[in-house]
């Protein structure tokens, strides 16, 4: 489908599908995919996240060159199986893919062609028409998808559909952990990813149970609590922690001047004033040590606080390094890397 792409840089599009006691759905999934793909250059990472049930047994039985299975010590939840398949990914574009059958692998294809010809980073899936249990599973889930779309900006429908497609930079430098899968859209904003949606089919369980309940939503606001943090200031975060300190030590010093005026009697007022300072000043510190660390974190590990899509040089000729003039550029893609000259 695109003869640009060179073998020697891998396979078109590699499928990483998470499973965790999928036994029943192993045989019908990977044939769903083999079928949709046939005409593809494809592989298809398969990662078992500590299944206690024979789901290893049926994808090895599967077997086929174009699988890859990988086996987890233990489970470590989606967003590390998904972690895991990505690292492990051959293709240009990476496509994840949930187990359960729900998603359709027949969506992949023309969600590719959609990445390809917009030069979209991530084209996520959103369920047009959800098979699911409205109580249960719709309502909590358009209450989160409203809370993330207002309080991130990112404004997608669908933040819980597995079923996407990236340019496998894009998913390179997500930096999936814990239980942040569900965030990838906001992950790949703040990565500064082009993304668009698109609609999908979506299809009842037809074997095992859900993985899912009421019993995340506590995890899901303590996550997007992180992602609006790492959004707004994990790059600067003396600006939030500053701000607050700042706030209460000034509310707490005003308290003790009134204090000290004898506006008032008792001790009261004194012993707010003193907590708001004494807060505002563990705040201040706690700003300083998170500027420290985002500093250490960048510094440490080498990676940029910024990602560059492209950088644009003059054509050098004999006796120039450069054409400056800007009226004819080749380019070269950087991805996350700190430029050196």
């Amino acid at each position: 489908m695109f003869p640009e792409i060179r073998k020697s840089q891998g396979c078109q599009i590699s499928i990483v599908i998470p499973l965790f006691n999928e036994q029943d759905n192993v045989p019908h999934l990977l044939r769903a995919v083999r079928d949709t793909m046939k005409n593809f250059d494809y592989e298809i990472v398969a990662v078992d996240d500590g299944s206690t049930d024979n789901t290893v047994k049926m994808l090895r039985q599967a077997g086929g060159e174009r699988l890859k299975i990988i086996s987890m010590t233990r489970n470590f939840g989606q967003t590390s199986a998904m972690a895991a398949g990505i690292a492990h990914a051959s293709g240009e574009y990476i496509a994840t893919l949930d187990g359960d059958l729900q998603n359709d692998p027949a969506d992949i294809p023309a969600m590719l062609e959609h990445a390809r010809a917009g030069h979209w980073d991530i084209v996520a899936g959103y369920r047009a028409n959800r098979l699911d249990g409205w109580l249960l599973r719709k309502l909590p889930s358009r209450i989160a998808n409203a809370m993330i779309r207002n309080l991130t900006g990112v404004h997608l429908r669908d933040y819980g559909c597995t079923l996407k497609v990236f340019k496998r930079e894009a998913a390179e430098r997500l930096g999936l952990y814990g239980e942040l899968h569900r965030f990838i859209p906001v992950l790949g904003n703040i990565g500064g990813a082009r993304m668009t949606e698109v609609p999908v089919r979506h299809h009842k369980r037809r074997f095992g149970q859900s993985k899912y309940g009421l019993g995340r939503t506590t995890r899901v606001l303590g996550d997007l609590l992180l992602m609006v943090y790492m959004q707004r200031w994990m790059r600067k975060p003396m600006h939030l922690f500053g701000a607050l300190g700042g706030t209460f030590l000034a509310a707490g010093m005003l308290l003790l001047l009134w204090q000290m005026l004898k506006l008032f009697s008792g001790t009261t007022g004194t012993l707010a004033g003193l907590a708001l300072s004494l807060g505002g000043i563990v705040v201040i510190l706690m700003g300083l040590i998170a500027e420290m660390l985002m500093r250490s974190y960048y510094e440490g590990s080498g990676k940029a606080p910024y990602v560059i899509r492209e950088i644009m040089h003059g054509p050098e000729t004999a006796g120039e390094t450069a054409n400056r003039n800007g009226h004819s550029f080749r380019q070269d893609r950087r991805t996350g890397e700190p430029v050196r000259s």
